[in-house]
């Protein structure tokens, strides 16, 4: 029988994955390259990133073609995404078309996008830094489900997946990449490698020296292996020849800027500073002069991360699940005539520069985009070492989960008298009593606030979630407590620390569950409305990688009156009017809450083909996430049952709460809290005005989406589209007065006036809040009873009532 030696297979191997790193290399430039200078395009520059794409490709290549494996995950570096698509290319799963449209319409994405790229991105990256961090919550998740028993990642013949993240050094500057760090020391974090690409260069700057000592510490200390890979064989053996430690010795104190500056000079550049630095010392100067000008320079660009055999030897030298950073030493261009230059981060090479790296790679003219062109193995051999790549061998990677039964309606909590925190609190805790696959599945998380936002009964029932148990020693030291702060596997609130951006990141990995590990969560996030924007770039990345979640921000506006501006949120409402992916409300009574809610589990699910529905003109078939925001205010609860329609028309964004007569004169269309004071307003003017009407707004993000796109169906010829809220205010004559209010910025509202041309008169908070009775402020900005009754006056004809506030 014949035998195979192991060296010639190992060669064979070695040899065919540089023959693709070099391919890579080639076809990221060429889209580059092709974007700005061969495809028709307007005067801006079309832009991309030749040299950092270089600096990662031995990497990539390292990691798509050998290391990974199908339950692997990565986020890639948002400037090495021409790599991605090009690795994606020879794997069969992007199009020649993507390529050649990159950074085009509908084409390949600037930076990986899962939502809007073809080839599998499993984790959107553009946001510096943030594609990062998820990574490490994504490995939470990844435990969370295994520890349920819900995943089949951590079985026997299928080993849990890492979470990988291709970091540039400058994405070590964002703050949020250190609070996730510290996040995943506090929940025991695995599976998860940081792959730093160390080229020591950022946008405008080379790096500060001494960076990778403050790196290696930092991981240390947060409990993750670093793993350094800083040199190549060839530095490797030169270190051993005759004169090699002064010459490692003068590579480890030679400063950044310098080395950037020599690789770009070349080797002259090379060998005169050496030569001046290192003096006649003999063997460093014979170890240096064996070698021409363009050996020499192959010998100092040598690091390791452009080092296939250093590379490989590095990532499977891994044989555990702690977290691993690995420091990555590279050349930004490497292989290209920008490396090493300051400026090459947004620089391109000219036709002249890339006609002569198309004729040094042997590349035909013509055949520029040839999957196997100009590479040495046989095509054959190619395409059977392609079909065996262990990442690409189950094809894509998208899982689907079953949908989780959801109740078409929640009971709505009994009370007189009660806030729709309070609310909230009590519709999760009837949910948690049950042994529903809703109650199972639901995943609650919030960032040092579960007690005050009303998540304690659903933790105290459900318990909190950890990898290992902890007992709670308040409990067993028999000090009274009304939480019970049990830590288990089987617990389903996740505890954060205070900094939102976690929080954000880890509603966006639990949010995409369904799809990186095939299970279905329901997560609900919690924290204080005004710290929204604290966090606001990680939830539009949420949103940005179409994430499911329930985010329930509590409590909200100047309401919060004795807490003082600090605590008080004026355009929270505008966010969620804004925010694409995310369907935001405000209701004022529990019974909508609890509509909404029901509603809400249900439309996380949902994944259709985004055609807009008749009658609402919504995409509701896409689904997306929720925002709701509520309120500590408790507020007289009305007492009626909610029939379909009702409960149609809370969904959509507003009912009538008391319906406009035929000769209606004013309307007063309030949102959330305020309900109480737009109330007794309509009460007030009634009595010189027929007919008021009063327009309860669940929702301004519903009617303003709905409106614009029966408004773009009337354009594009569907003359009959109406929208739910033109529906609504269609029989109001257009002399009648509207006054729109809320606690929060009145532009959430004030558009209500351009739906049928009625006179508005918008009311709202525009300033920073101060302390004080919720009375003060209301009085203070002008939304309370008194100003909604002089806005009345103002934008309705009839006699003004006298009605003045009264003077504390």
């Amino acid at each position: 029988m014949a035998t195979t030696d192991p060296q010639a297979s190992d060669h064979s191997h070695l040899k065919m994955l540089e023959a693709l790193e070099k391919k890579v290399l080639w076809l990221s430039s060429w889209m580059i390259h092709n974007a700005n200078h061969l495809r028709p395009k307007g005067q801006i520059k079309v832009g991309g990133h030749q040299a950092s794409s270089a600096s990662l490709a031995t990497l990539m290549t390292a990691l798509y073609f050998d290391v990974l494996r199908p339950a692997d995950r990565v986020a890639v570096k948002p400037h090495a995404s021409p790599v991605f698509h090009a690795i994606q290319y020879l794997l069969g799963n992007q199009t020649r078309a993507q390529m050649e449209a990159f950074r085009g319409f509908g084409g390949a994405q600037s930076y990986p996008s899962r939502t809007k790229d073809a080839d599998d991105v499993d984790f959107s990256t553009g946001s510096v830094g943030l594609g990062v961090a998820i990574t490490s919550f994504a490995a939470m998740v990844q435990d969370y489900l295994r520890l349920k028993g819900w995943s089949p990642l951590g079985s026997s013949d299928r080993p849990e997946g890492r979470m990988v993240a291709l970091v540039g050094d400058a994405e070590l500057d964002e703050g949020n990449i250190y609070e996730a760090l510290m996040e995943g020391w506090k929940h025991d974090l695995r599976n998860t490698w940081w792959v730093i690409d160390y080229n020591r260069q950022s946008l405008d700057a080379v790096a500060t020296e001494n960076l990778y000592g403050q790196f290696d510490k930092l991981f240390r200390s947060m409990g993750w292996e670093v793993v350094t890979i800083k040199y190549g064989h060839l530095l490797e053996a030169a270190f051993k020849e005759p004169g090699g430690a002064a010459l490692r010795d003068w590579i480890d104190c030679c400063p950044n800027q310098l080395y950037s500056a020599l690789t770009f000079q070349g080797g002259a550049a090379w060998r005169k500073r050496l030569h001046d630095d290192l003096g006649d010392q003999g063997e460093v100067s014979a170890l240096i002069d064996r070698r021409g000008d363009d050996e020499l320079a192959r010998l100092m660009m040598n690091l390791g991360g452009h080092d296939l055999p250093a590379v490989l030897e590095a990532f499977h030298s891994v044989d555990h699940d702690r977290p691993v950073c690995f420091i990555a030493y590279t050349v930004k261009g490497c292989g290209l005539p920008l490396a090493g230059h300051k400026d090459n981060h947004a620089g391109l090479m000219t036709p002249d520069q890339m006609e002569t790296f198309r004729a040094g790679l042997g590349v035909r003219a013509g055949h520029e985009w040839d999957r196997f062109e100009a590479m040495a193995p046989p095509r054959g051999d190619i395409e059977k070492f392609l079909k065996a790549v262990p990442f690409n061998a189950e094809g894509r990677r998208r899982h689907r989960a079953a949908r989780v039964e959801t109740p078409a309606r929640l009971p709505t909590p009994d009370g007189a008298v009660m806030s729709t925190q309070e609310g909230f609190g009590k519709i999760l805790n009837e949910i948690s009593r049950e042994k529903s696959p809703l109650a199972e599945r639901i995943v609650t998380t919030s960032p040092d606030v579960t007690v005050s936002t009303n998540l304690g009964p659903w933790v105290n029932r459900r318990g909190l979630f950890s990898r290992r148990s902890q007992a709670d020693t308040f409990r067993d030291q028999q000090i009274p407590s009304a939480q019970k702060w049990i830590m288990s596997p089987e617990g389903q609130h996740i505890e954060l620390g205070i900094a939102e951006m976690n929080l954000f990141l880890l509603l966006g990995a639990l949010g995409l569950s369904h799809s990186l590990f095939g299970e279905r969560l329901l997560p609900i996030g919690t924290l204080y409305d005004p710290f929204i924007q604290r966090g606001l770039d990680a939830l539009n990345y949420a949103c940005y990688q179409d994430a499911r979640f329930i985010l329930v921000a509590t409590p909200s506006g100047i309401t919060l009156a004795p807490e003082g501006g600090a605590h008080q949120s004026i355009s929270s409402p505008l966010i969620g009017l804004a925010q694409d992916g995310l369907a935001s409300f405000e209701p004022a009574f529990v019974d909508e809450l609890a509509t909404i809610l029901a509603w809400s589990f249900d439309y996380l699910q949902r994944d259709g083909d985004g055609e807009q529905a008749g009658g609402t003109w919504l995409r509701d078939e896409n689904g997306g996430s929720v925002y709701l925001r509520l309120s500590t205010r408790p507020l007289e609860q009305v007492k009626r049952g909610i029939d379909n329609a009702l409960a149609a028309d809370i969904i959509d964004g507003a009912y009538w709460l008391r319906r406009p007569g035929p000769n209606c004169e004013a309307v007063i269309a309030y949102q959330g809290v305020v309900a109480p004071e737009a109330i007794a307003a309509a009460g007030l003017i009634a009595e010189d005005r027929r007919d008021v009407g009063v327009l309860a707004v669940t929702s301004a993000d519903r009617l303003s989406a709905g409106w614009h796109a029966a408004e773009r169906a009337r354009q594009e010829g569907q003359a009959g589209a109406r929208s739910h809220i033109e529906n609504l205010l269609a029989p109001i004559d257009r002399d009648a007065g509207l006054v729109t209010v809320l606690d929060g910025h009145p532009t959430t509202l004030s558009w209500l006036g351009s739906v049928q041309g009625h006179r508005v008169q918008a009311l709202g908070v525009e300033h920073f809040g101060q302390t004080g009775t919720i009375d003060d402020l209301y009085g203070h900005h002008r939304i309370d009873t008194a100003a909604i009754v002089a806005a009345a006056n103002a934008a309705s004809a009839g006699r003004p009532i006298r009605y003045l506030r009264a003077v504390p």
